[in-house]
């Protein structure tokens, strides 16, 4: 009976740290509704990643909805190590429409 308690303690670990929130300007590359994802071209954001591409998952759906291939966002990435996600956008711009 012990040994059960101590590990479910055990599997309980110390507690979760709050959320990091960092400002995040990119391009959108790629938008995958079945995942919520879209593939965002970016800059440095703050201390936790430098420029680059890569798929973020965007939350709630209604941010998700407001994108569009080519749009150029301000967003907030929030990290909860180890998930991390896009929340908080503003279209700043959008790429032409193709002739």
């Amino acid at each position: 009976m012990w040994l059960l308690a101590a590990v479910a303690l055990a599997g309980c670990g110390a507690p979760q740290e709050p959320a990091k929130r960092y400002s995040m300007e990119g391009e959108i590359l790629a938008l995958d509704p079945a995942t919520h994802q879209a593939t965002i071209k970016h800059g440095k954001i703050g201390d936790w990643m430098d420029p680059m591409t890569m798929p973020y998952t965007v939350k709630p759906d209604s941010e998700f909805a407001k994108l569009h291939v080519g749009d150029h966002i301000q967003a907030t990435v929030v990290v909860q190590d180890p998930a991390h996600w896009v929340t908080g956008v503003n279209v700043r711009g959008s790429a032409a429409p193709a002739k």
